[in-house]
This record gives C-alpha cells, sequence and structure tokens, in this order.
C-alpha cells in the first residue's frame, strides 16, 4: 500500500512553541501529529504523545529508531538553565542543546527514509541581541554575529547532515512569544495573569511593576504555528531562514490598558517590582485562588509559571535606568516568500488572557 499520510514529529511538544505546532498540525487535514517531551501535556486532541528525555542517547535511540514513518519535523526543544540570563552565556548549556539536537538525530535519520523537511526554531539572540545593540531591523540575510551560540552549534550539525540528505530545512527566528503553555521558562502570559490576579485579591489595581519604556516586537505562538505549517510543504521555505513577527511594534506600558481592561481591572501606578524575586513569596496566596475558583492550572505557583517571571522582568525592563536598545526584525523576506498572516498584538493579549480565563488557568474576568 501506497504511504501518502504526513507524519510530523514535534519535539519539545510542552513547550510553548511545540505545544501551539503539535495542536495546529492536528488540525489540518492530512496531517498525523506525534509529540514528544520529558512531560506530556493535557490538552492535545489527535496528537500521539511520547516521553523522552532528549538528553539520554539511549532513551531517544529506543523511542526514534522505530519511527519510520516520519516525514517532518519541528524541532522546538530547549534547555535552559535555573536562572536564565546567565546560561545563555554558558558554553554548557550551548552543548547541552546541541546534544540534545544529536540524540535526536542520530536515531531518527537512520530509521525514517521518507523524512522530508525539518523546522529548527531560533530567535532575536541570533543577532546578538543579548550581547550588545543590534543593527535595526534584523534581517537574515546579516552576516552570522561573531558570538558563542546554540543556534549556531544546531544549525551547523543540521546543515552539515543535510549535505548528503534529500531532506529541506527552515529555520525560524520568532520574538518575544505569548501562547499556552504551563511551566514554561518563557512564556509572559502565566506570569502576567498570577501577577495580575494576585493584586486583584488584594484589592489592587494593576500597577506597572516596570522600567523604562521599550519598543518590542511580539508574536503570537499560533501565528508561529502557522508559519510551521507553512515551511513544512511550501518550496519558498526551502532550505530558508526567515524573522517572525505579528507584524506590528508594541511597548509594555502602552499595553498595560489592555491587560487591565482583559482581566476586569483598573490601571494602578507604576510601581517597580521584581516579580521573580517577588511571586515566589506569593505561593499561598495563590494557592488559595486556585481552591477558590477551581482552576485547572497547578496550585504550586512556580509549576505554572516555571521561570517566566523573570522573562516577564526582562520584558517590562525592571531595574533599568535607559529602555533597552530596540530589537527588531523584518519580516519582509517571510512575506516575499508568500507567507502573509499578521496579527495586532493588542488582540493577542485579549485573546491570550481570555483564553487562559476561559480554560480556567486564570481567574475568570468577572469575579
Amino acid at each position: 500500500m501506497v504511504m501518502t499520510a504526513k507524519r510530523v514529529l514535534v519535539l519539545g511538544v510542552s513547550g510553548l512553541v511545540g505545544y501551539a505546532a503539535a495542536k495546529r498540525f492536528a488540525a489540518t487535514p492530512g496531517w498525523q501529529v506525534v509529540g514528544a517531551a520529558r512531560r506530556k501535556p493535557a490538552g492535545l486532541v489527535g496528537v500521539e504523545l511520547v516521553s523522552v528525555d532528549l538528553t539520554d542517547p539511549s532513551a531517544c535511540a529506543r523511542t526514534f529508531s522505530s519511527m519510520s514513518d516520519v516525514t517532518h519535523v519541528v524541532y522546538a526543544a530547549l534547555f535552559e538553565k535555573p536562572g536564565l540570563v546567565a546560561g545563555w552565556f554558558e558554553r554548557d548549556q550551548m552543548e547541552t542543546n546541541l546534544a540534545m539536537l544529536v540524540n535526536t538525530l542520530d536515531p531518527l535519520l537512520a530509521a525514517a527514509p521518507r523524512l522530508e523537511h525539518i523546522s529548527l526554531l531560533q530567535g532575536t539572540k541570533a543577532y546578538g541581541a543579548h550581547v550588545e545593540p543590534m543593527a535595526v531591523p534584523g534581517r537574515e540575510r546579516n552576516p552570522r554575529h561573531p558570538h558563542d551560540n546554540f543556534y549556531w552549534l544546531q544549525e551547523d550539525e543540521l546543515r552539515a547532515r543535510q549535505s548528503s540528505a534529500g531532506w529541506t530545512t527552515t529555520i525560524l527566528r520568532p520574538v518575544f512569544i505569548f501562547g499556552e503553555s504551563i511551566g514554561s521558562n518563557m512564556n509572559p502570559i502565566p506570569a502576567l495573569g498570577v501577577y495580575g490576579a494576585l493584586l486583584r485579591a488584594a484589592g489592587e489595581p494593576l500597577h506597572f511593576p516596570g522600567g523604562p519604556t521599550t519598543i518590542y516586537e511580539a508574536v503570537d505562538a499560533d501565528l508561529l504555528a502557522d508559519v510551521l505549517v507553512w515551511a513544512a510543504t511550501s518550496p519558498a521555505a526551502r532550505d530558508q531562514t526567515f524573522n517572525v513577527t505579528n507584524g506590528d511594534v508594541f511597548t509594555m506600558e502602552n499595553v498595560w490598558p489592555v491587560l487591565a481592561e482583559a482581566m476586569g481591572m483598573e490601571v494602578g501606578e507604576r510601581r517597580a517590582m521584581s516579580l521573580a524575586e517577588e511571586m515566589p513569596g506569593c505561593r499561598a496566596d495563590w494557592a488559595a485562588l486556585v481552591e477558590r475558583f477551581e482552576l485547572r492550572s497547578p496550585a504550586d505557583i512556580m509549576a505554572f509559571v516555571g521561570q517566566s517571571f523573570i522573562y516577564a522582568d526582562l520584558l517590562m525592563g525592571y531595574g533599568l535606568e535607559e529602555p533597552s536598545p530596540p530589537a527588531l526584525l523584518s519580516t519582509i523576506k517571510l512575506r516575499q516568500a508568500g507567507f502573509g498572516a499578521c496579527l495586532d498584538t493588542e488582540d493577542m493579549f485579549r485573546k491570550w488572557i481570555g483564553h487562559f480565563q476561559d480554560a480556567r488557568l486564570l481567574p475568570p474576568r468577572g469575579w
């Protein structure tokens, strides 16, 4: 019998990007989806889930050597150290991320003769935005920024293996990603949602805890998932690198009223505060809200938010005296290749706060 179904393997399916990608592929006719991660996420319909630790070569060999029917791969797995930012500069974290990719590819490439395409995720660190002010806008054709980064290790590994293979690659570079995930390292939505809920429970308005105003771009996880589906089969995406954004710019201070309205709150004052430092001390208060509203989110505040309080501090510029240099990316190349979808970032914030409320991951708006 001729096998015609496309089967995509999503690595890091419990994370922000992998979860959105698995949902989108599963909802697209003609696709079968298998998702792999250490923990199996809830709420994925039509997705076969497998539990595997990508840092364990033996476990990867057992898991992926039997996946002979995989035709596409979305590699969205990521290892981050506790504390988040320091690890971005440390060689052992870079080597761990490379090893995870190698542990996946070694058995999978040997087992999957029908493999057609691999998508790999990078980000604005490709332009050295975490090292020094970057050229604005960042363009995919720019020379590789001369700093150590696991992006380069993974990309070089993929390119070397591809030279003697028949499959193609697409590398995507999204900016700040917002979406649905639990316990992620870099998802501001649950961090902001928990902060707002705790203020509301205390009878306070939504105070802005950040620092100077910085201009950002964002990308909705669902929009990024749409790009991944497009890249999997589009001839224009083969062996290309694309920046991905919503298509507009924003500042956290200016979207603060949108967040307040979505949470059913008034806008408060500017009160600089580190969420990473203060929110872990609110464990009992959050657990009480989970019980009060019978939420589906973990009663352990850190299990729900992960390291995203740290990430939210970065996004809001906590502790800065001057605005961060802009790290804005051009998406002209993606548009010219044929993907033109976009999203108003304020609508994105409304969407995700509302989704978390409807899914009983955050308290309802009208309480």
